[in-house]
């Protein structure tokens, strides 16, 4: 039983040790799905481009032969120039997509192997942003996964947190094209339990943990809590000898 619970702390596929913890990044698939996703908004902007035009013509050519035409005649010149433009936004996109990817890394494990009461999140080319989230100020999780993600079998984790939750619609954080998404998301509920408890989105399976809260130094919030497990766990023992006496 011991084995098992410490085999299942452990995030697959670990990642590098740092001072950090143990990192993930997001997979390979994630990079592949932003490039697709810049291809498909080339292809809108030709398609867009071709039917503006095409309702021009409409309007300035009365005769349907004069229209059939003009379109055999400058549909190609146009594509040729509509793709021209979209190489030269689209190859700068995928150079800065596949650097911005590569800059990205998770980690919620320490190099102790014990977890870190805090998520933290590296992303960012030009402007590089490293943010901790605590466990202890986590409101809510919630995964993605949607129609392209499932494609490429990927999801995304968000976390809000108390000065977010309600005040914006973004996310504080979010965990973005990773293979365990929910594995991730079932890790962190796991460990906010040692916070607070019970903790449910009404999404994970349901499974109650019974741990210990962790004691950290200086924290009112964790001497708060013990006590009130303490007042509990009083109550619970008055509770079972009334009903041994009745």
């Amino acid at each position: 039983m011991t084995r098992e619970r410490e085999e299942s702390r452990v995030i697959r596929p670990p990642g590098e040790r740092i001072s950090h913890g143990r990192l993930f990044k997001p997979s390979r698939a994630y990079l592949t799905k932003s490039i697709f996703d810049l291809w498909i908004g080339a292809v809108f902007f030709w398609i867009v481009a071709l039917l503006i035009w095409f309702g021009v013509s409409l309007i300035g050519f009365a005769d349907p032969d004069l229209l059939w035409m003009n379109i055999a005649i400058w549909w190609l010149p146009i594509t040729i120039v509509m793709w021209a433009f979209n190489l030269s936004w689209l190859i700068p996109g995928m150079i800065i997509t596949r650097a911005y990817v590569r800059s990205i890394e998770y980690s919620i494990i320490s190099e102790s192997g014990e977890s870190m009461p805090e998520v933290y999140v590296k992303k960012g080319i030009f402007n590089l942003t490293r943010k901790h989230v605590p466990f202890r100020t986590i409101t809510n999780i919630s995964t993605q996964s949607g129609p392209l993600d499932r494609l490429f079998g990927i999801g995304s984790v968000s976390i809000e947190t108390a000065g977010f939750s309600g005040e914006k619609k973004e996310p504080e954080e979010k965990l973005e094209g990773i293979e365990f998404y929910e594995e991730v998301r079932d890790f962190i509920l796991q460990e906010i339990r040692k916070f607070r408890s019970p903790y449910t989105t009404g999404t994970e399976p349901g499974t109650t943990w019974d741990h210990d809260i962790p004691k950290l130094p200086d924290s009112l919030d964790d001497e708060i809590l013990m006590t009130l497990r303490d007042i509990k766990v009083i109550l619970e023992d008055i509770s079972k000898k009334l009903r041994k006496s009745d």
